[in-house]
């Protein structure tokens, strides 16, 4: 297929249309925010957001398969002392548009540095909000476990009775949880906010983000062969990290400077896997002889 593992140049509600339906598996990416890249991609102001992301948002919609799943990096503006609610309506016009608003994460950039605003403090997270075209999606959450914590050392120490059982609140809040599940676990599934530094070196990009951020998205929602979506491709970190893992990727970017850019990432990428394939296929034959 022409679109797989290929880095492509020009509008991706454009380029999309020669890409069939139901035929990505993951989609992640990163959009132009509001009012930012100007120099880069015009930008486009928070009243207008909704109108220019909705026409690519329906192709999205199209070649995404009915088990997969739709990533979208975004965050709100301050505009005259206030968050703008343009996050806040583009979520209402997709969920019109057919998708299901399904889990929103948070990143926790761990290495955010301090601001000072006369009306607010700096932010240390971003949104990551999960659409879906059905209920029924391919999620493997195995994958993405992290170690249980020193937590487990104190608390699962001492059970009380209610720790044993999955008992109501006691504030009438719902139903608790059984604490004694959690005994003898090395590993347990992780919350919705992701914590991970930023991006340390901007390979010439502004905005890009952490090869550890869609290598997650990519664990949870994707297997190996699957087709990750980068429609706004930027720098490549999203096809560099679907390639490591081995996906199939497509990338797309308007900008020439980016298209290079990402195209060159994902080539030394190749050559990096591949030499180190060589050198495992040479250790290994040295090994056996």
């Amino acid at each position: 297929m022409e679109y797989l593992d290929r880095i492509l140049l020009g509008d991706c509600e454009n380029v999309l249309a020669n890409v069939p339906d139901n035929s990505v598996d993951l989609i992640f990416t990163s959009p132009p925010y509001a009012d930012q890249r100007r120099h880069t991609y015009g930008g486009v102001s928070p009243a207008e957001y909704v109108d220019w992301f909705l026409p690519k948002a329906k192709e999205f919609l199209r070649v995404l398969k009915p088990t997969g799943t739709f990533v979208l990096n975004i965050k709100e503006r301050v505009v005259n002392g206030e968050r703008h609610t343009y996050v806040l309506e583009l979520i209402l016009e997709l969920r019109k548009q057919g998708w299901l608003w399904t889990e929103e994460f948070m990143w926790h950039k761990k290495n955010s540095y301090p601001g000072k605003w006369p009306n607010r403090f700096r932010d240390s997270w971003e949104r990551l909000l999960q659409f879906n075209k059905h209920r029924h999606f391919n999620m493997y959450q195995d994958a993405v476990m992290v170690p249980v914590g020193d937590w487990a050392k104190t608390r699962l120490s001492k059970l009380s009775e209610t720790d044993q059982i999955r008992d109501e609140s006691k504030v009438s809040s719902g139903f608790g949880k059984n604490v004694s599940n959690w005994i003898g676990r090395d590993m347990v599934y992780p919350t919705n906010v992701i914590h991970m530094s930023t991006e340390c070196s901007n390979r010439n990009h502004s905005a890009a983000f952490p090869l550890e951020l869609p290598t997650w998205f990519i664990k949870l929602f994707t297997g190996e062969g699957d087709l990750v979506l980068d429609p706004f491709v930027g720098s490549g970190t999203t096809a560099e990290a679907a390639k490591i893992l081995g996906r199939h990727y497509l990338g797309i970017d308007s900008s020439p400077d980016f298209y290079k850019l990402a195209e060159e990432r994902v080539i030394q990428t190749q050559r990096r896997l591949l030499e180190k394939s060589e050198t495992y296929s040479t250790n290994g034959n040295d090994e056996s002889s």
